[in-house]
């Protein structure tokens, strides 16, 4: 039942990846915004959905290991194994005026998540604060979209048919990343794997995959802007919306070994996002440096369990 849970769930995934890259490239032409802002929200904050709600269900639960590991690993995937991937099957190229507004929010966010965990608690005031951030980020993205000039197409659907997919395509990543998490972390609980070991693994890659699908997907289709802007709009709704309404819905206290490790390499892997953003492009011989990270990520979290 667990192998089943395991591979329906990456079949959903699969088709709803497709329908939301599809979706959403055509309703960047319809409402006249760019790729990149569909990327930042339709697609970045959709895909992000089943760590928001993997992450308050861990909450209530007592379990704030998953809940924050859950972020943080997530983060780090998005960032070392999915851009890496994506750079790999075609160099991602970047927007620069638009990226160095996306940047300057993805690393205050990073900061601000970091500051709030480091201070042993994350409450109820914290939340708020990063919501209110997020809020703010929007505004501020969605204002700047205005003065830039009209793209060119995008997509061929029409506008009903465009939500449509995307909302299909969310139903089914949604569907998907459940079945997938519910048997990784059934596995991994059978293996004696501890608790924030699972979150910033097993869990973390399981509710990314509606972001490696997605930009993998996009990726493949010469759309680099969504591939990237998923990234990006991922990991700032991470921290900001989803570390945010969790410990608005119930305040947690991050595990020691999520502090002393894994947010750090979350740090360093948002920097060198960072800095490759700013190139301008993100190439192959980057997207292997990437993915060599994270296997180091992985072998080091094995060597300390």
């Amino acid at each position: 039942m667990t192998v089943l849970m395991i591979v329906g769930g990456f079949a959903l995934l699969v088709l709803g990846g497709e329908g939301l890259v599809r979706g959403a490239a055509a309703l960047a032409l319809r409402a006249g915004l760019s790729p990149l802002l569909i990327g930042l929200t339709v697609v970045g904050f959709g895909t992000s959905t089943p760590e928001l709600l993997t992450s308050v269900e861990a909450a209530l639960a007592g379990s704030p290991g998953i809940a924050v590991g859950n972020v943080v690993g997530s983060n780090l995937c998005n960032i070392l194994l999915i851009l890496g991937l994506a750079a790999l099957i075609r160099p991602v190229a970047v927007a620069g005026p638009a990226f160095r507004r996306d940047g300057a929010a993805l690393a205050l966010s990073a900061l601000l998540g970091a500051g709030v965990l480091l201070l042993g608690e994350v409450g109820r005031l914290a939340g708020f604060a990063l919501v209110a951030a997020l809020a703010l980020y929007l505004l501020l993205a969605w204002r700047g979209e205005q003065a830039e000039p009209d793209l060119p197409e995008t997509g061929s659907l029409g506008a009903p048919a465009a939500a449509g997919f995307v909302a299909g395509g969310l139903a089914l990543l949604m569907a998907g990343a459940k079945l997938l998490v519910m048997g990784a972390v059934d596995l991994a609980a059978g293996l004696g794997v501890s608790e924030a070991v699972i979150g910033v693994t097993i869990v973390a890659v399981g509710t990314s995959l509606p972001e490696l699908v997605t930009s993998l997907v996009a990726a493949a289709r010469r759309q680099g802007d969504i591939a990237f802007g998923n990234i990006v709009g991922s990991n700032i709704f991470n921290i900001l919306g989803i570390l945010g309404v969790t410990a608005l819905v119930q305040p947690l206290v991050p595990p020691p070994e999520i502090l002393a490790f894994d947010l750090w390499a979350m740090l360093g892997a948002t920097a060198a996002l960072i800095v490759l953003g700013l190139t301008g492009r993100i190439g192959r011989l980057a997207g292997g440096a990437m993915l060599a990270a994270y296997a180091g990520y992985l072998a080091a979290l094995a060597a300390s369990a």
